[in-house]
């Protein structure tokens, strides 16, 4: 969606009312400012029924309406986007599955972000309305297909009828319905009498074979403005008499407000009013300058008596004793004690990963509004459900009341669905302190956002396994220590028999068959906040598990491939992306003096990719990252283009923890603050990327994340490659 930079709050976004009584098979009727149209609405048929089913009781098969198309007299088809767009290509990649069904025009293609509306626009695999996992066009796909085949089945079916011609005769190209004997229309001339059309129960979709634009590389971006400045974020919100407030927040975790002194703060020109919340203190002034100058002359007297003291090396040191009592088991098959036993070659390795924060390029940032008619907020919102039920809760209002404006965001990775709306809330309860209808603008500065947190936990994890005479695996066993990231929040529930399911994932289902199998885990308690990570369990797993092949290779005096093609299991798609990997790299070609290559494979959020990277060494020993070949099987390809970008950002992004980042604790607090201290890749440092993609009839899978988790252990193991030694601590350049 594109708005003025400067607007007023009746101006800001177009209204989008909330659809009531809508029936089974009934469609949405509204009157548009720019002409009469239609919005399709729809319940969810056949698969996605299904899938939503299972999903949670507060979706029911036959009742959930989902609106997602409407088409205007100008002739515009407007896709309503379920899922926050920040960078991954959501807006392009949903737009294409509805319009590849309808036949559109992609041209006359518009999105426009979905309101808050749990029943019509939840994630299919969660039962909430929400971005995460890597699920929008995965929870999306058939869903979406059957919203543009209805719409143009509606259109069809009106054209018929017009022209007093059977159904069968009338075919539709680039959003022009059309019949032998002379008749077509557009779309838009179609609108009005396509409203009055029931929509279908079931529909047919098309053949793979006939796509013209799923799996096109010629189709536009349709997240607009991103490149030439005119893109709407939360921090380019304008509203009359609006505010900009920023927190203190406390320097330790765990420490709270003992009592404040705001004389100086008021002081300072600009500066309206300064409130207590939960989290901190809150200066409200006229601009962000003003309100950080205000900010600065707080003075707080901190109780400290409840924060936390500990340091990362504490931590560390906690980890590697938890790591020797018996752990509670994520996965156990086969008798490892017994596959031990036959072992003639023993190895061990143990993996530090530290704290890592998300380093959005658009800190954390809210903007909201308190009337007498309830919440609205204007947010990048990725936990569209949580963010709103939070609010309602916290402001005693019904859900309905709190209204959710979803912008573009500048990263999340995560970071923006907090399992406690924690910046969000806080801009309420900074309105609602200040007692005012006059619209808030909270600002997170780098500082805020590097000390405050959220973080991708520590780990450490300890690994065992046996060798036979033939160089095969025989047992295998997988110690993981660190905090969970569900407990204490609403999704606790999600954690079966005390085991965090991010915790583990990426290490209970390896690409390798191996009959003697166990993964335990140890959950341990600490105050640094904590939260998902792109990628989630797989940022660490999948170094750890990686890494060791690697090791066990050297230990069976066997090539990486060899030895990872020799263990694979029934799944092919494995073999897929490591036999094309191999081949594009050249692998088995002699490396040049002065050159490695390191080889990795994992899957995460269904999504199988192989990777190798081409290290550069000079005679000192330093190394640089100059190409990485990235080999992707993600089922169908919707929009190749974006598959090739998110690869390639999730490269670079999984290669700043890989070699320089890292967030450390020292007596409690955050020792790094902004960009000076929080190394993140350069872009002189980011390598050439190769990124191919399988062919695939399957079912779409995510690709925001699958390509993080596997650069940090090819990088590791073309390193193993020259030194022998593992590399164990991560990031790379600190140890």
């Amino acid at each position: 969606m594109t708005f003025p930079k400067s607007f007023s709050k009746s101006s800001a976004l177009p209204a989008t009312a909330e659809p009531t009584d809508i029936s089974r098979r009934g469609f949405l009727k509204t009157s548009l400012s720019i002409g009469a149209g239609f919005t399709l609405a729809m319940t969810l048929p056949s698969a996605a029924s299904k899938l939503a089913a299972g999903t949670s009781e507060s979706v029911a098969t036959d009742t959930v309406a989902n609106a997602f198309v409407r088409i205007s007299s100008d002739n515009t088809v407007t896709i309503i986007i379920k899922h926050i767009e920040f960078g991954q290509g959501t807006f392009t990649g949903l737009a294409t599955i509805v319009a590849e069904e309808m036949d559109a025009d992609w041209e006359q293609i518009v999105c426009e972000a979905a309101p808050a509306n749990k029943a019509l626009y939840s994630n299919l695999l969660y039962g909430a309305q929400g971005t995460g996992g890597s699920t929008a066009i995965a929870n999306s796909y058939t869903q979406m297909r059957e919203a543009g085949a209805s719409a143009r089945h509606m259109l069809v079916a009106a054209a018929a009828q017009q022209w007093a011609v059977p159904i069968s005769e009338i075919s539709v190209s680039r959003g022009v319905v059309s019949h032998g004997n002379g008749h077509s229309a557009s779309f838009g001339e179609l609108a009005s009498a396509a409203a009055e059309q029931a929509v279908p129960a079931t529909v047919v979709l098309k053949d793979p074979k006939d796509f013209s634009l799923i799996g096109a590389d010629t189709s536009s971006r349709k997240d607009l403005g991103k490149t030439d400045g005119t893109a709407i974020y939360t921090q380019d919100v304008k509203l009359p008499g609006m505010l900009t407030a920023l927190v203190a927040h406390a320097p330790r975790f765990g420490a709270t407000v003992k009592s404040y002194d705001d004389k100086k703060a008021k002081a300072v020109k600009g500066v309206v009013n300064v409130v207590q919340i939960p989290s901190g203190v809150a200066v409200l002034a006229d601009t962000f300058w003003n309100a950080k100058k205000g900010r600065d002359a707080l003075q707080i007297d901190w109780d400290t008596s409840a924060a936390m003291s500990e340091s990362s090396e504490d931590l560390m040191q906690r980890y590697r004793a938890e790591v020797e009592n018996p752990g509670l088991p994520a996965v156990a098959e086969g008798d490892l004690a017994a596959g031990f036993e036959k072992a003639v070659k023993v190895i061990e390795a143990e993996y530090e990963f530290p704290y890592l924060a998300h380093a959005t390029m658009e800190p954390m940032n809210s903007v909201v509004q308190l009337t007498s008619a309830g919440a609205e907020i204007w947010n990048g919102s990725q936990s569209t459900t949580s963010d709103q039920f939070t609010v309602a809760g916290a402001l005693g209002l019904a859900p309905e009341k709190v209204k959710i404006n979803t912008l573009f965001a500048g990263g999340s990775f995560g970071r923006r669905a907090n399992k406690k709306s924690d910046y969000v809330l806080e801009a309420v309860l900074i309105a609602q302190a200040n007692k005012s209808e006059l619209p808030i603008k909270l600002v997170w500065t780098r500082e805020d956002d590097t000390n405050a947190g959220y973080f991708r936990p520590m780990y450490f994890h300890k690994l065992k396994a046996g060798l036979d005479s033939s160089g095969k695996i025989v047992a295998w066993h997988h110690k993981i220590v660190g905090q969970s990231i569900m407990s204490g929040s609403v999704f606790a529930s999600f954690i079966q028999n005390g085991i965090d399911g991010t915790s583990v994932e990426g290490a209970t289902e390896l690409p390798y068959h191996i009959a003697n199998f166990s993964v335990d885990l140890n959950t341990v308690e600490s105050q640094v906040p904590v939260l998902w990570w792109r990628s989630v369990g797989s940022t660490h797993t999948a170094h750890a598990v990686e890494n060791f092949m690697d090791q066990l290779a050297a230990a069976a005096g066997t090539d990486p491939l060899a030895f990872r093609l020799a263990h694979l299991g029934e799944d092919k798609r494995y073999r897929g992306v490591i036999d094309l990997v191999a081949e594009k790299s050249n692998w088995n070609d002699k490396n040049e003096p002065g050159r490695l290559k390191g080889l990795a494979v994992h899957k995460s959020f269904g999504t199988y990719v192989a990777q190798v990277a081409d290290l550069k060494v000079d005679k000192n020993g330093d190394y640089k990252v100059e190409r990485v070949v990235c080999v992707v099987d993600c089922g169908v390809a919707i929009n190749p283009d974006v598959i090739r970008a998110q690869m390639e950002g999730g490269i670079g992004y999984g290669l700043s923890p890989t070699l320089m980042s890292q967030i450390t604790i020292n007596n409690g607090a955050v020792v790094e603050s902004n960009f000076d201290q929080q190394q993140v890749l350069r872009i002189e440092d980011m390598p050439e990327i190769e990124v191919h993609i399988i062919p695939s009839a399957e079912a779409p899978t995510g690709v925001g994340e699958p390509g993080t988790p596997v650069i940090g252990p090819a990088v590791a193991n073309a390193l193993f490659a020259m030194t022998g030694q593992a590399q164990s601590k991560l990031p790379l350049r600190s140890s």
